[in-house]
């Protein structure tokens, strides 16, 4: 029984479940598991679906499994943190060795972030490996790597999650990084060869269509300036509502743009979903625009990815592999400076290709290239003063600095970005930031733990009193690169 694709193949009772939202978050019909063949329950549906005495959820309830669509941890006692997160490694692992449902297959086990997300996911597995590293957990930390690198050898890519609805979008790449971070655990330098082929293939994934562009246009994941420059975009194959949001797409869609779920689901493989730095009118969700933005972050990624391959090719004494991705890296800094480096406000900004200048949006995505050591002490300088007087709050650093009720904006605090924060002024000197960015969010983390008991997906930075929300969903707890960020914080 192949259920791979099952949601396109029961695409009208999948469409009858959310619209009719029998259950309270529409990820849950994404994440079943059919108990028989599809040809089977989409029989039994047409048959008996306009029977008067038909009960939807009971019909789904008997035809599926929703065993382990949500994870719930619950302990008699509280443990002291640093225990309880240690004992969440094991009830956050999971295995798939075969496909169920939309569940693709991995060779290896992994670590889920929690809640409602209880599959693998593509850049939450580089702060959760933070963690790991400080657990001394080596051995999962090189079973994500495997991980990755099965999905960019079989799809191409690493998708957003390992589900079959997400093999249209990717997340932003952060493979390199894991390398990174897996040689400065082991010292042993021949992960970049052993891996050399995967970086080349999420390499051309993103690289996709360059050589086919004129200036000022875009293809996939690639646009052209109009000085002819090529940078990179966040996109999505995909133009159709996001089935694990179905019914919220449908809904934000009807007075939008013909490209508006593409630019939703763009906004999706940034890790932004969402945030007032993708709209137009810098408030609506009507508005958003992820297609016609270039962003700082993904092209600083890209440029470590190049770096990387430069590095790895030199191990092997590819000379002429070598060179080349020597060269694409250094020109892509060049571009940051160009495209991203905003010499009024003294930060990185996102490029607007259409607009061709920088968009308005001040956004904490401006810390990657300090982060990587892109930006000059000069720059790093600026950035430093304008993040502590804009993003840094009591409860840790806010994403944006507008208030939009998106969850990737004011006033919440995410963890891969208080770790981004951290490294990045410890990178530059700052070590009096750093510590303040450390100690604010983590002293927040530990505060809603004593309170209830969690690890939350995100905290309220400005409100201290209050757990963080806004979104298309409640504040998940467990959570993966919480848990990873805090454990790798305290350490340093």
């Amino acid at each position: 029984m192949n259920n791979s694709l099952y949601i396109n193949e029961i695409q009208t009772l999948f469409d009858d479940v959310q619209r009719s939202q029998i259950f309270e978050d529409q990820k849950t019909m994404t994440d079943a598991v059919p108990l028989f063949s599809i040809a089977e329950i989409n029989s039994k549906y047409e048959n008996e679906k306009n029977a008067e005495s038909f009960n939807l959820k009971e019909f789904v309830l008997s035809n599926f499994d929703f065993l382990g669509t949500k994870i719930s941890i619950t302990r008699e006692r509280q443990l002291p943190i640093d225990e309880h997160i240690e004992k969440l490694w094991d009830e956050l692992t999971r295995t798939a060795y075969e496909e169920k449902g939309t569940l693709l297959k991995l060779p290896k086990p992994y670590v889920v972030p929690g809640g409602r997300f209880n599959e693998f996911f593509y850049w939450d597995s580089y702060f959760i490996m933070l963690g790991l590293q400080t657990s001394g957990r080596v051995e999962m930390m090189e079973n994500i790597i495997e991980n990755c690198s099965y999905l960019i050898q079989t799809v191409g890519f690493v998708p957003n999650a390992s589900r079959t609805h997400f093999l249209s979008r990717s997340q932003p790449p952060y493979f390199s990084l894991m390398l990174d971070l897996l040689f400065e655990t082991t010292k042993d330098e021949n992960i970049y060869i052993k891996y050399h082929d995967t970086l080349e293939k999420e390499y051309a994934f993103w690289m996709n269509g360059e050589k086919d562009l004129d200036n000022g246009l875009s293809i996939k994941r690639v646009v052209k300036t109009v000085d002819g420059y090529i940078l990179n975009r966040y996109f999505d194959e995909a133009n159709e509502p996001r089935p694990e949001s179905y019914l919220i797409d449908i809904e934000d869609g009807e007075n939008a743009g013909e490209e508006f779920y593409r630019n939703i689901r763009s906004a999706c493989e940034s890790g932004w979903d969402f945030s007032s730095r993708w709209f137009a009118d810098g408030d609506t969700i009507q508005t958003i625009e992820t297609l016609n933005l270039a962003q700082v972050d993904l092209n600083s990624l890209l440029w470590h990815l190049e770096n990387t391959l430069a590095k790895s090719s030199s191990l092997q004494n590819l000379s002429e592999k070598g060179k080349y991705y020597s060269e694409r890296a250094t020109g892509r800094k060049w571009m940051i400076d160009k495209y991203f480096w905003n010499e009024n406000s003294g930060t990185y900004r996102d490029y607007h290709m259409k607009k061709n200048k920088k968009t308005s949006s001040e956004h904490i995505a401006a810390l990657y290239p300090l982060f990587l050591g892109l930006a000059t002490e000069n720059q790093a300088k600026s950035v430093a003063k304008n993040i502590e007087e804009k993003f840094l709050y009591q409860g840790g650093l806010v994403t944006t600095t507008k208030d939009s009720g998106q969850q990737w904006d004011f006033p919440n605090a995410w963890a891969p970005y208080q770790w981004l924060g951290f490294k990045s002024m410890k990178n530059y000197g700052f070590d009096e930031l750093a510590e303040k960015i450390k100690n604010n969010w983590s002293s927040n983390v530990e505060r809603v733990y004593r309170n209830t008991g969690k690890l939350m997906e995100k905290y309220n930075a400005l409100d201290i009193e209050t757990v963080a929300g806004g979104g298309e969903y409640p504040n998940q707890d467990g959570f993966g690169w919480t848990n990873g960020v805090y454990l790798k914080l305290k350490q340093n």
